[in-house]
């Protein structure tokens, strides 16, 4: 879009906002919900509360079930594998794949066969 086309849209929808504007302002529900607000700041101000005291005032159980922010995990932990290198006996328990030797493993026979060497514990 040219700069010209972009300014002259932008003034179309300055005077589309303008216009939605000067209709709000003639609203009475706004009105009086801008009115009811600031009635309530300054009872807010007057007994030094908070909104979040006022909420817990109101509806005590929203306040309780937010107050409790504890960090949940997003995911179930690891599941513990077992693998049985059939080769050599040797076994490895591992939750990830980070493990040195399951690497080598997998470097030296390719991690589809050494996949097929598992068990999961949990």
């Amino acid at each position: 879009m040219s700069l010209i086309n972009e300014f002259r849209e932008t003034k179309e929808r300055i005077k589309e906002l303008e216009n939605r504007l000067a209709n709000l302002s003639q609203d009475g529900k706004l009105k009086k919900e801008l009115e009811f607000e600031e009635k309530l700041r300054a009872l807010m101000a007057e007994y030094n509360k908070s909104l979040r005291d006022i909420t817990v005032i109101i509806d005590p159980q929203s306040a309780r079930d937010s107050g409790s922010t504890k960090v949940t995990r997003t995911r179930s932990p690891r599941k513990t594998k077992r693998y049985n290198n059939p080769h050599n006996g040797e076994v490895i328990e591992t939750k990830g794949g980070n493990h040195k030797t399951l690497k080598e493993w997998k470097a030296k026979w390719g991690g589809d066969t050494v996949e097929s060497w598992v068990t999961l514990l949990d």
